[in-house]
């Protein structure tokens, strides 16, 4: 097997491929996400504000705790 990468064009193309797949002639994979990108753009937005404070919070927290037992 073969692996290639192709940029869809016309809004069709997708379809088209889809039908291929069906008729299984070809596979469509996922994309693969870029390694270069920082997990912080990746993630960024993920979770709720009030959430994304509570947990800094308690992650600060327990980093002092942590800090106090060693």
């Amino acid at each position: 097997m073969q692996t290639v990468i192709v940029e869809l064009t016309n809004q069709n193309a997708l379809a088209l491929l889809q039908k291929l797949e069906e008729m299984h002639i070809i596979k469509l994979l996922e994309k693969n996400n870029d390694s270069n990108q920082k997990l912080s753009e990746k993630f960024a937005g993920k979770l709720p504000v009030d959430v994304a404070d509570e947990l800094q919070k308690h992650i600060s927290q327990s980093r002092k705790e942590w800090d106090n037992n060693i």
